[in-house]
């Protein structure tokens, strides 16, 4: 059984070398301990490490099975369930129909491309008015509906590539599965 060290706050950790992973180990008591930091940590102390841009890795304590997506889909449902939440009950259907389905690979590129490409532009807004708070993006938002449409109207042109590649895939694909059932039933030319 591990020794437990003291409980520490992640406040005063150290701030650790830019690029290097966080690596928190999971417990089977749900503890998570910050193997960098030494300290125990909260879900709350994590989310404010993955808002801060570090990188972090979750590994369970005792079969090192890496944990990370758990903890951080278990941070996302506690986001949604407290205040206001991002994800409408329409949008989180539609992402549950893609499981399974022969477009989920690409469902999660797409989704990772244009989230990243947003967090770029909100970037590039944010240091050009460093003053945006919530309410006057919610106001800039509301009155540039046009302006903001025509801007992210160049976030569709990748979408539009991964359709015309899939699309173009898919009928290799159907080509190709033709002329061997042609090759097979002897009428292949």
């Amino acid at each position: 059984m591990p020794v437990k060290p003291p409980v520490k706050s992640i406040k005063s950790a150290s701030v650790p070398v830019s690029g290097s992973v966080r690596t928190i180990k999971k417990y089977p008591n749900r503890r998570l301990y910050d193997t960098q930091t030494s300290t125990y940590v909260t879900l709350a102390e994590i989310k404010k490490l993955v808002m801060a841009s570090f990188p972090v890795l979750v590994l369970d304590a005792k079969t090192g099975e890496d944990l990370t997506r758990a903890i951080l889909l278990q941070i996302i449902l506690e986001e949604e369930s407290a205040g206001v939440p991002m994800f409408s009950e329409a949008v989180l259907s539609n992402i549950i129909r893609f499981y399974g389905h022969s477009m989920q690979g690409h469902m999660g590129s797409y989704l990772e491309n244009h989230v990243q490409s947003f967090m770029d532009w909100q970037s590039k807004l944010g240091e050009s008015s460093p003053a945006l708070s919530p309410e006057v993006w919610a106001q800039f938002m509301q009155w540039q509906t046009p302006l903001m449409q025509n801007m992210f109207s160049g976030l569709a042109n990748p979408s539009q590539n991964v359709m015309t590649q899939m699309q173009e895939q898919m009928q290799k694909q159907i080509q190709k599965n033709a002329e061997q059932l042609l090759g097979v039933m002897g009428l292949r030319t």
